[in-house]
């Protein structure tokens, strides 16, 4: 499955921003997904994960309260709802998609999308 992120900007501490993985291939509604960010200078970390149904979502406790990650296996789309943003959320965000399940671990994901910027201004 190929990915491609989109959503990426300039946004203010607090606001909200919706960033779209769309994926291309077959079989996407078998695909868990996942979403990790990298901030300058840090490594690649993990923000959430959602299982191929959908019924299991996972957080990085950084995010949690804030962000909602969701599907749309007929639009073959994965988003991540980001709410009171953060100067420390500012990162160039990856979606990534595993056969089936979700996961926390960056090495269970076979597929990575080309990933967008955000930038959270104070």
């Amino acid at each position: 499955v190929q990915l491609q992120a989109f959503g990426g900007g300039l946004v203010q501490a607090g606001g909200t921003l919706r960033l779209s993985c769309a994926a291309s291939g077959r079989s996407f509604s078998n695909y868990g997904l996942g979403w990790f960010r990298q901030a300058p200078g840090k490594e690649r970390e993990f923000v959430a994960t959602i299982s191929w149904s959908g019924s299991n979502t996972y957080y990085a406790d950084t995010v949690k309260g804030r962000f909602t990650i969701s599907r749309h296996n007929a639009k073959n789309t994965v988003y991540l709802q980001m709410n009171s943003l953060k100067p420390e959320d500012t990162a160039v965000y990856y979606c990534a998609a595993k056969w089936y399940g979700a996961s926390r671990r960056e090495s269970d994901f076979d597929s990575w999308g080309q990933g967008t910027q955000f930038t959270v201004s104070s």
